[in-house]
């Protein structure tokens, strides 16, 4: 695309203190001709380009006019950095090389090895360890309709297990908790509606598009919710749940219970989310109290028992 080649010669600019025409066409793999128009579209918007004629002339951006490489401070192009390497789920390979690329070209060579350190120092994968394969593909399908603004269309699961065809304006991409959802304009329920990409099947885009409607953020932020909802139930656990256990609860909280134990209060909410959780400890955790959340995992493994109590299976 013109734009993108346009910002590239620019960037070539700003490193080489001259560069042919020639050279540019080459590099770019298109006529003289349109290098000609590209360097005078980059003169228009006031950055003037000057010509110098003879061996070893060319084009470059009058010195006065040169951008400075300390516009960017080594803490700028570190954050830079470790964004754009940790987004590989959403950015293609090559959208991301040539994306480092450039933002490359305004490190200071007396920095480059701070800055390749620093940027080390931090490293976020968004990928599960184990998870759904259709996750980037889907992303790759979702990204190709935000770019044009057309409908998809998708079966989904909602958090009942009720299934259902939904066609969507789709607005907006967003991981929270590793975990991807697309913010969209639900046509069925008139409303714009979050949805979790590992609930969609049979993704697709359609030939419908859309003049894109005023876009409210989606709300991620629950976290006043969850502790209206939340209690604190007493826990006795095996130490060998001490790794998992230190998600949900700090380490000073854990109260040795002879050799092998230790007493601890777990943030509760009454839901099946949550008695699942406590039931996949299995035999190295016990429920102490509130009695009634005790007596809601003993209703549960009755039921559970009783599912395998029948030998017979069809």
């Amino acid at each position: 695309m013109k734009i993108e080649r346009v910002i590239s010669i620019i960037l070539m600019l700003l490193e080489k203190k001259r560069i042919s025409a020639q050279q540019l066409a080459d590099t770019f793999e298109v006529s003289l001709r349109t290098i000609y128009r590209d360097l005078e579209t980059i003169d228009r918007a006031g950055i003037p380009i000057h010509s110098i004629p003879g061996v070893g002339g060319g084009y470059e951006i009058m010195p006065k006019y040169k951008l400075d490489k300390q516009v960017f401070s080594a803490a700028d192009i570190t954050a830079i950095l470790t964004g754009l390497t940790s987004v590989s789920t959403m950015i293609h390979e090559n959208e991301r090389a040539s994306a480092l690329a450039k933002v490359k070209h305004f490190i200071p060579d007396q920095q480059a090895r701070a800055i390749e350190l620093k940027t080390n120092q931090l490293v976020i994968d968004l990928q599960p360890w184990l998870g759904s394969r259709t996750i980037q593909p889907y992303l790759e399908i979702i990204k190709q309709a935000l770019k044009v603004s057309q409908q998809i269309a998708f079966e989904y699961v909602n958090l009942k297990g009720q299934e259902a065809t939904r066609i969507i304006e789709p607005y907006q991409l967003v991981v929270k908790n590793s975990s991807w959802y697309l913010c969209g304009y639900c046509l069925e329920k008139q409303d714009f509606r979050l949805f979790k990409l590992t609930r969609m099947t049979n993704l697709s885009i359609q030939s419908d598009s859309f003049t894109p409607r005023e876009f409210p953020a989606p709300q991620l932020e629950f976290t006043q919710d969850l502790a209206n909802l939340q209690i604190e139930i007493k826990l006795r656990i095996h130490h060998s749940l001490m790794e998992r256990m230190l998600d949900y609860c700090a380490y000073e909280e854990f109260l040795p219970d002879g050799a092998t134990h230790y007493l601890v209060n777990f943030p509760f909410i009454e839901n099946d989310y949550y008695y699942n959780q406590l039931l996949s400890f299995g035999s190295k955790c016990e429920c102490l109290g509130p009695e009634y959340i005790r007596q809601g995992l003993k209703q549960r493994i009755r039921e559970l028992t009783s599912l395998y109590e029948n030998d017979e299976v069809d």
